[in-house]
């Protein structure tokens, strides 16, 4: 009997977890409106997120924009638009955030070691740092769109 009340005790708050952890998935714009992520979560519990709208996705001659800081010379061919810039995060309940991960800035061609969090419903603070330093880096927020902008 104790056993099944352990199972059941369990369940119920790996469920929760899970719920709690996809709280981030959905339509982000990013703090200065000129792009839109989308984060979700794989099948193995990771939080990604891909660039899926520009406010300008094309350059001056209507070729797509490219992802030409990129450090990886064969990479910078690569369109903007549908770029994976979140990788790898996974829900750290005890602090309600989401850890171990990176965001891509396409802009600079760098990536960080980040963490997120959500400061209410529809706004997601974004932390990016170096060296492993949390305190050495820079904050962003995003806000939730109601779905993909076109």
């Amino acid at each position: 009997m104790n056993q099944i009340v352990l199972l059941s005790v369990l369940l119920f708050i790996s469920s929760v977890t899970l719920a709690q952890s996809d709280r981030i998935n959905g339509y982000w714009m990013t703090e200065d409106d000129q792009s839109q992520v989308e984060i979700y979560t794989d099948n193995t519990g990771t939080v990604h997120g891909k660039i899926i709208w520009l406010d300008e996705p094309y350059e001056e001659d209507g070729t797509p924009k490219l992802d030409d800081e990129n450090p990886e010379r064969a990479l910078r061919s690569q369109p903007i638009l549908g770029l994976d810039v979140i990788e790898g995060f996974t829900y750290d309940a005890s602090n309600q955030e989401w850890i171990g991960g990176t965001i891509y800035d396409p802009e600079s061609g760098r990536t960080y070691n980040a963490y997120m969090r959500l400061e209410d419903r529809n706004t997601l603070r974004l932390r990016g740092y170096v060296m492993g330093m949390r305190f050495l880096g820079r904050t962003t927020y995003w806000n939730r769109a109601s779905g993909p902008r076109e």
